[in-house]
C-alpha cells in the first residue's frame, strides 16, 4: 500500500469539456477511468493473496522483489544522478518507511488466512485513522469532522472484531494482525511523505521497495518459509498479484490524484473493501456473517467522514 502524493494539478486541457459546468469542478473522464481500472486491481489483491498456493511471507517477499525488478532499470536510467545525491536523513527515513511497509505486508498477507478477506481488508484500510492518531501524538490536531469520523470508524472495528471472535479466537488474531498491518501503514505513509519533499516518487519508492523485499526476505529465513518449489499456475498467481495490486493499482492512483486530487481518489479506494469482499464471496464462497456488514458499513462511513473532514481543511 504505498503512498500516494499530495500535489494535484490543473486537468489538462483536452481532457475537459467544451461547455464545463458554470460553479462545477470538471473531473477528467479519462482519469475517472484509470481510477476506477486502479481500484479493479487493488481490489483483487486480497483474495488473489487469499487464492494463491504459497506461503503469505513468500507472497509478500515475491511482490516487492518482482516490484523492484520492474521499476529498478527505469530508475537507475532516468534517476541515477538522484539517487547517488539523496541525502543521509533522507536516505534514512526511505529506509525506515521500506521497513515499515514490511511490517505491513508480513502482518497484513498471513491475516487474510485467519479471518475473511472483508475483514481484513476492512480493518487494513483504517490507515487514515493510525495516521491521525500519529499526527495528534506530533501536536497537530484534526478538524470536528475527522475526529468524529475516527469514532465512527473504531466503533465499526469493535463491532467487527466482535463479529469476529464470536466465530474463532482465529478470526479475532487476523483481525489483530489486519489492524497492525494498517498502523504499521500509517507511519510509511507519513514517513513517506516527508522523504518526497526532496526525494522523486521513483527513486524514493526503489529505495523503499528494495529495503521492503530485503526485510521481507530475512523474515523468511528467520520463520524458514519456503521462497519456491510450487508449480507454475502459483508463480503465474504471484506474478498476477504484483500487476493488479503493484502496477495497475497503486501505479495508477499515483497517476490520477494528481488531476483528480486525494481527496477524490483516497475516498475511492475505499471502495476497495466491499469490492474485494464481493471478488471473494463470488470466486472464493467467503460471505461473511450477516452481522459483519454493519460493521464493515461503520468503517467505511468514517473513513468517508475522514477524508471530507481532510478536504474541507484544505
Amino acid at each position: 500500500m504505498p503512498a500516494r502524493p499530495a500535489a494535484t494539478a490543473a486537468a489538462p486541457a483536452d481532457l475537459r469539456p467544451a461547455v464545463p459546468a458554470p460553479g462545477r469542478p470538471t473531473l477528467p473522464r479519462v482519469d475517472l477511468m484509470l481510477l476506477a481500472v486502479s481500484i479493479a486491481g487493488i481490489s483483487l489483491s486480497a483474495p488473489l493473496i487469499s487464492a494463491t498456493a504459497a506461503p503469505p511471507l513468500a507472497i509478500a517477499f515475491w511482490r516487492n522483489f518482482m516490484s523492484v525488478g520492474v521499476l529498478g532499470p527505469y530508475a537507475l536510467l532516468r534517476h541515477r544522478a538522484e539517487l547517488r545525491g539523496i541525502g543521509c536523513r533522507a536516505l534514512l527515513l526511505a529506509v525506515a518507511a521500506g521497513v515499515l511497509l514490511a511490517v505491513h505486508f508480513a502482518l497484513w498477507m498471513p491475516s487474510l488466512r485467519m479471518t475473511s478477506v472483508a475483514s481484513a481488508t476492512a480493518l487494513v484500510t483504517t490507515t487514515p485513522l493510525w495516521t491521525i492518531l500519529l499526527l495528534r501524538l506530533m501536536g497537530e490536531r484534526a478538524p470536528r469532522l475527522v475526529r468524529i469520523g475516527v469514532a465512527v470508524a473504531f466503533a465499526g472495528v469493535l463491532v467487527l472484531t466482535g463479529v469476529d471472535l464470536s466465530l474463532s479466537p482465529r478470526a479475532l488474531l487476523g483481525d489483530a494482525l489486519a489492524l497492525g498491518a494498517g498502523a504499521a501503514a500509517a507511519g510509511y505513509v507519513l514517513l513517506g511523505a516527508e522523504v518526497r519533499r526532496t526525494v522523486s516518487t521513483t527513486a524514493y519508492t526503489l529505495v523503499c521497495y528494495t529495503t521492503t523485499a530485503a526485510v521481507l526476505f530475512g523474515v523468511c529465513l528467520v520463520a524458514d518459509s519456503p521462497l519456491s518449489g510450487w508449480p507454475a499456475g502459483v508463480w503465474w498467481q504471484i506474478v498476477l498479484l504484483m500487476v493488479a495490486a503493484q502496477l495497475l493499482g497503486h501505479s495508477l492512483s499515483n497517476r490520477v490524484v494528481r488531476t483528480l486530487g486525494p481527496s477524490v481518489t483516497s475516498t475511492a479506494i475505499l471502495l476497495e473493501t466491499p469490492g474485494a469482499a464481493l471478488i471473494a464471496a463470488v470466486w472464493l464462497g467467503q460471505w461473511p456473517p450477516a452481522a459483519a456488514y454493519p460493521a464493515v458499513g461503520l468503517i467505511l462511513l468514517g473513513l468517508v467522514l475522514v477524508a471530507r473532514g481532510g478536504r474541507n481543511e484544505r
